[in-house]
């Protein structure tokens, strides 16, 4: 299994479009790119979305091939798949980490997100969502409303899928 991100950060962004990327996010990057090595640059791939996506997303190179993976087994024409290649590989740029450790995310898409001064990472496992810090907090705000009614002191963990029986497994 790939590594996962963790964490969040907010993060400058110069008037070039550059942004650090934190060394706990470089390092996933760099671990799930298959030619990565140190003399070489970390490769990701950018996916900015429809025109409702108020967010980038950032994913390794295992992750992108993984979804591409997916995208090859759904029916030729179907519209699902066509949805799919629309936002994954026509809404998508590839992209690298230099050498200081930044992104450069081109103007096109800082101006589709808004996206000026300040920069806010968050990790959605095997890829990172980039936001503008008030569009995050406005997220935040629709992330609570969709909160189960819970009993005091329940576990959230109680929301994942029962492990796998034996009997599944034969």
């Amino acid at each position: 299994m790939a590594r996962r991100f963790r964490g969040s950060e907010e993060v400058k962004v110069d008037a070039k479009g550059r942004v650090s990327i934190p060394a706990r996010f470089r390092r996933v990057f760099e671990a799930c790119d298959p030619d990565w090595t140190s003399d070489r640059r970390a490769q990701l791939v950018i996916v900015y979305g429809t025109r409702d996506w108020q967010h980038l997303r950032l994913f390794t190179i295992e992750a992108i091939e993984e979804i591409d993976a997916q995208i090859d087994r759904m029916q030729r024409g179907s519209p699902e798949r066509t949805l799919l290649e629309s936002i994954m590989h026509g809404h998508s740029e590839e992209a690298e980490i230099d050498g200081d450790g930044r992104l450069v995310l081109p103007q096109k898409l800082r101006e589709k997100i808004g996206l000026e001064d300040r920069a806010f990472f968050i990790a959605s496992g095997d890829y990172i969502k980039v936001w503008t810090p008030a569009a995050y907090e406005d997220e935040e705000r629709r992330l609570e409303d969709l909160i189960p009614d819970f009993e005091p002191g329940a576990d959230p963990l109680s929301l994942l899928p029962p492990p796998p029986s034996l009997a599944d497994e034969g």
